[in-house]
This record gives C-alpha cells, sequence and structure tokens, in this order.
C-alpha cells in the first residue's frame, strides 16, 4: 500500500517546532534575523519573498527585505551584501534568484559569507556537504530527507535515483543521499535509458520540471514519474 506523504502537515510541524527554538534563542537575548536582496521586479521572486517574510513573522524571526532596481550595477549588489556579512544583527543573508542578466548570479552567491549563507549555495558550504560537515543545505534537498525521515523511510543501504543534476537541488540532494548511506545514481538530459536504471530505484526523486520524464511500461500497467 503507498504511503502518501503530506507536506503541508509537516511543514506546520516543522514551523512549530521552529517557533520553538526561536523563542529559546530570544530567551537568550538572540533575535534571529533574515535578509533578503530582490533584484529587479520579478513577479513570482515577489511571491516567494513575500511567502518568505510571512514564514518568518509566523515563527518569530526578524526579516529585513531589500528591493534594488532592475540596473543595479554590480558594485551596488556586491557592495550590500558585504555590508550585510559585517552586520552582526544579521544571521542570514537569502538572494532571490533570478538577478538580471547584467549580474554574475555566481559572484554574488560567493560573496555572501559562508556563515550566512542560508541557501548553501557558497562554494565552503558545499565542500563542507561533500565531506558530511554540518553546514547551511539547499532547502529543497533538506526538505525531502527530512520527508524521508518523518516519514520512516530507510535510506541506507537503498537504491536511490535522482533525475536532475543542478546546483540547487539535484547535486545537493545526491550528496545528502550518499551521506546517509544510500547508493545512489544520478541521471540527467544525457542519460540514456532513464526507464531501465528508475526501475531498480527503491527511492527515485524528480528533480526538474519536466514532467513524464520516467515514463515505464509494465504489460498494460504504465506508471508516470514528475
Amino acid at each position: 500500500m503507498a504511503t502518501i506523504i503530506n507536506g503541508k502537515e509537516l511543514a506546520a510541524k516543522v514551523r512549530l517546532e521552529l517557533k520553538e527554538e526561536v523563542a529559546e534563542l530570544k530567551r537568550k537575548g538572540i533575535q534571529p534575523k533574515l535578509a533578503v536582496i530582490m533584484v529587479g521586479n520579478d513577479s513570482a521572486s515577489a511571491v516567494y519573498v513575500r511567502n518568505k517574510s510571512k514564514a518568518c513573522d509566523e515563527i518569530g524571526i526578524a526579516f529585513e527585505e531589500f528591493l534594488l532596481k532592475e540596473d543595479t550595477t554590480r558594485e551596488e549588489l556586491l557592495n550590500l551584501i558585504e555590508e550585510l556579512n559585517n552586520r552582526e544583527d544579521v544571521h542570514g543573508i537569502l538572494l532571490q534568484s533570478p538577478i538580471p542578466k547584467h549580474l554574475d548570479i555566481r559572484e554574488a552567491f560567493n560573496a555572501i559569507s559562508y556563515k550566512k549563507d542560508v541557501d548553501g549555495f557558497h562554494p565552503i558550504n558545499v565542500g563542507k556537504l561533500a565531506i558530511g560537515e554540518e553546514c547551511f543545505v539547499s532547502c529543497t534537498p533538506a526538505g525531502v530527507m527530512k520527508m524521508l525521515e518523518e516519514y520512516h523511510i530507510e535510506t541506507q543501504g537503498k537504491s536511490a535515483v535522482v533525475i536532475g543534476r543542478s546546483n540547487i537541488v539535484g547535486r545537493p540532494l545526491a550528496q545528502l543521499l550518499i551521506n546517509s548511506n544510500a547508493t545512489v545514481t544520478v541521471c540527467h538530459s544525457k542519460t540514456q535509458n532513464i526507464a531501465e536504471i528508475t526501475k531498480k530505484a527503491d527511492i527515485l526523486v524528480a528533480a526538474i520540471r519536466k514532467t513524464k520524464i520516467c515514463d515505464r511500461k509494465y504489460g498494460k500497467r504504465r506508471s508516470s514519474c514528475y
């Protein structure tokens, strides 16, 4: 029988736990603060930032938003990041992507202090993840691992297939699964025989935007991976 993973219920549980942790920090005189930078006027990004603000408000994290114009220069963006790196009241920095094409997003991510890099994109955090040290991890891969943990889905010794190799989801998720002692195969746009590979998976995660990438047929029965 299939197990339905209820992401909304789990998210509510996690937020409640975080609310208690934040309250404990406040009792110690620490007010956690997240600074979010958005460059330009991308409508989807505006929604994401608004949702982040609501989540912070719900659990008691201070939220400071920096809205920069579309024509913001490289120097202006990097100077702001450096200012936030040096602010003791700011504990986490998040640069909302995408940013305008005239700016180098990798350079901007790398400019954020790895100690405040809540997205886990800084090379130091990527390296720490690779060797199994504690570090910030991209939110979606961390969420996937949290769901597996919450529903007692064993990873040790299991065959896990990750479809997608992006630096935001696929790669860090593959590393997290390796760190949890799974045997991991990463598939991507150049992989041949994806359907055959996915048939052997105990755990299958599609970390791409395309649907039905691993359609497969078992006689008259057909299942799709989304």
